[in-house]
């Protein structure tokens, strides 16, 4: 099954490589594409039945992807929120983690660990009814 997936990223060569990677070797379906805090929340929130992931951008051309997490606290359980960000600190990790991140991964040294997130969630789709027990396995802390 293809995980329906949005982007949130206002830098296009990053977006449309990142496409290109996770649709070729993740089972991932692109069903949109967002370059400010506004159009990605207005399509998230809107469009909650025809997604499975989002992949958000920290730093956008208008706005914040802090904005976009915020307003989708309330997702289904079977949704994922990640973040994909140059500037993945401890402190950012943290946050995202208050506003229900599923995951953080670094662009400069994380995309296989992205790559594998995809296909993992792509592998084993949840119902509601299962992901509501089901414990996080994708922490939003860096590996140690």
């Amino acid at each position: 099954m293809k995980l329906r997936t949005y982007i949130v990223e206002d830098n296009a060569t990053i977006r449309e490589n990142l496409i290109g990677t996770l649709e070729e070797l993740a089972s991932v379906e692109a069903v949109g594409m967002a370059e400010t805090e506004d159009d990605g929340k207005n399509w998230l929130s809107t469009h909650g039945d025809q997604w499975d992931l989002a992949i958000v951008d920290l730093f956008l051309r208008q706005g914040s992807g802090l904005g976009v997490l915020a307003a989708c606290r309330t997702r289904r359980p079977d949704q994922k929120m990640v973040v994909l960000s140059n500037y993945a600190t401890p402190d950012v990790r943290m946050r995202c983690a208050q506003l229900g991140v599923d995951a953080v991964f670094d662009k400069s040294n994380e995309i296989d660990a992205l790559v594998d997130y995809c296909i993992q969630h792509s592998r084993s789709p949840l119902t509601r009814e299962e992901s509501v027990d089901r414990p996080v396995y994708a922490s939003p802390f860096p590996h140690q």
